[in-house]
């Protein structure tokens, strides 16, 4: 089969598959010290060099345990916290914070989410620089929270366990690199007030929230809820139905600041630059700088932050006249992300996003590409002398078969990571996402163009652009209200044991690499991803 598709390298999954065993072998061996280690580290690298070109295995086996060995180090690292903690009850603990990341919450007098420990009172000075979660009163008067301000604030203080399970809110929080966890306690002052661009980034999520409600909020509340949803990422405005429909449905992936929300928003933004005429340098710069403001005014959430780091560098490949390989920016940016949040590789979003992306380049569209020239309209036939709705049909008849193809090997990611994360398997996703994605790109779309519009000052097409992704969205419910309602829509599911998820995806992303590798041409051809978790699902899982 000839394919676009094949052949694709990416010499830097040398650096990041070690560098994720080294983290995951660290969380097994968290007693383990680092600076035993750098020693060995350094012999390695210092192998691998000479080796680069004489022993080109040598090369291999050195620089893949300097990685391992690096990823024992950063683990350590990131969970290192004073001696002596392990164990120790809960106490009261007077605290100066510097608000890192803060999360969504429907209580105006609640404020929650992540900090580092600026400075403690005696004789917890030894917490300074520790990540901290916190959950704290912050009082209807208090000034409002905004990230690199600095608090003080008392409340319960308490470690957080080495070791919790990934589908835990626990594990969430080690994913982070949080040590400890700041609770019922409250808001004592403001010490220092934020920097001016978190203060501009705050006061333009204010301006895009009051944007994406203008004509559709006091009419349509629950379709301003799931527009701002899907455009800034503000979950909490969901009702506690419309997170349950979505959960149990499949499809609350699109209602997170990730992969196709920031694809959507790079594409719209570079279809605009190119309407200015801008020389593909300062393109580049301007979409970059754009999107990443974007990212950031929403939050920063670690799924936006990894959707954008790719697109990055897949846009860099262009600008440096490289040809367009997305496997190897999926490499990049994974290797990015790890050396600047290693621990996320342990929390379900890491999993779940990269393994879907790994999935589409490595299964999806080598098996699109297969169909499409397997199942060609009028094969006999030159191009040349198709009719015009010919072509019409040709082209829907492939993207469909893209879709299918696309659509199927994310399922075998989410078939596994659902159970894994959820506890759920959701049979009918698959059909459901192949209708509702294109929804939700034109959703996104008309929230984008409402934005724009917006700050241009354009009211009356704001107002156009909110209904028209509102009438979008208000498909989408619909048809996720009627899906759920079928029999067998969301099945309750549990792995026999706890090992079986890590090996089912360990399993399934070896049998994908091998038949990428081999260009799908093996004996076995396109089955053994599907037989693996065929098997899981029939032999260990205990469903309801």
């Amino acid at each position: 089969m000839t394919s676009r598709s094949l052949g694709h390298r990416a010499p830097l999954l040398w650096l990041v598959l070690p560098l994720i065993g080294g983290l995951m072998l660290g969380r097994e061996w968290i007693a383990a010290g680092s600076a035993s280690l750098l020693l060995p580290a350094v012999l390695l690298i210092a192998t691998a060099w000479r080796s680069a070109e004489s022993r080109p295995f040598v090369w291999g086996a050195a620089i893949s345990g300097a990685m391992l060995l690096a990823g024992l180090v950063l683990h350590r690292q990131q969970r290192m916290r004073p001696p002596g903690w392990d164990g120790l009850p809960p106490r009261e603990a007077r605290l100066e914070l510097r608000i890192e990341h803060l999360f969504p919450t429907r209580d105006a007098a609640k404020v929650t989410g992540l900090g580092t420990v600026r400075a403690a009172a005696a004789p917890l000075g030894e917490l300074a620089g520790q990540r901290v979660y916190f959950s704290l009163a912050r009082g209807r008067s208090g000034p409002e929270p905004i990230r690199s301000a600095t608090i003080a604030a008392v409340g319960l203080f308490e470690p957080l366990p080495l070791r919790s399970p990934t589908n835990t809110f626990e594990g969430y929080l080690a994913s982070t690199g949080a040590n400890f966890r700041l609770r019922r306690g409250r808001v004592l002052a403001a010490l220092s007030p934020p920097s001016a661009y978190h203060r501009f980034c705050a006061q333009m999520a204010e301006r895009f929230h009051a944007i994406l409600g203008e004509g559709i909020e006091t009419k349509q509340p629950r379709l301003a809820a799931l527009l701002r949803a899907m455009m800034l990422g503000t979950t909490q405005e969901l009702s506690e139905e419309q997170r349950t429909l979505f959960m149990q449905s499949g499809t609350m992936h699109l209602f997170a600041i990730s992969g196709l929300n920031i694809g959507v928003v790079a594409v719209a933004l570079e279809s605009l630059l190119r309407l200015a005429r801008l020389p593909i340098v300062a393109r580049f710069v301007a979409g970059t700088t754009l999107l990443w403001l974007f990212v950031d005014i929403t939050g920063g959430s670690p799924s936006a932050v990894r959707a954008f780091i790719m697109t990055a560098f897949l846009l860099a490949a262009r600008v440096l006249r490289r040809p367009g390989n997305p496997f190897a920016a999926l490499a990049a940016s994974a290797l990015v992300v790890l050396l600047i949040a290693p621990l996320q590789v342990f929390g379900a979003s890491f999993l779940m996003s990269y393994g879907i992306v790994a999935a589409l380049f490595l299964l999806g569209l080598p098996l699109a590409e297969m169909w499409q020239e397997r199942w060609a309209l009028w094969r006999n036939l030159p191009p040349a002398a198709w009719l015009g709705w010919q072509k019409q049909l040709d082209g829907i008849w492939r993207k469909t078969l893209a879709s299918v193809a696309l659509g199927i090997s994310a399922t075998l990611v989410s078939f596994v990571t659902g159970v894994e994360f959820f506890g759920l398997v959701t049979p009918g996703s698959l059909l459901l996402n192949l209708a509702l994605i294109p929804a939700a790109t034109v959703a996104t779309i008309g929230g984008f163009a409402a934005l724009i519009s917006g700050l241009l000052g354009g009211h009356a097409a704001v107002t156009l652009c909110n209904h028209a992704a509102a009438l979008m969205l208000f498909g989408i419910e619909a048809l996720v209200r009627e899906s759920v309602n079928l029999p067998g829509s969301a099945v309750p599911a549990q792995f026999s044991a706890p090992w079986i998820g890590r090996t089912t995806l360990a399993l399934l992303f070896a049998t994908l690499a091998a038949g990428y590798a081999l260009r799908w041409r093996n004996p076995l051809r396109w089955w053994p991803p599907f037989a693996v978790v065929a098997v899981t699902l029939t032999l260990g899982v205990r469903y309801g």
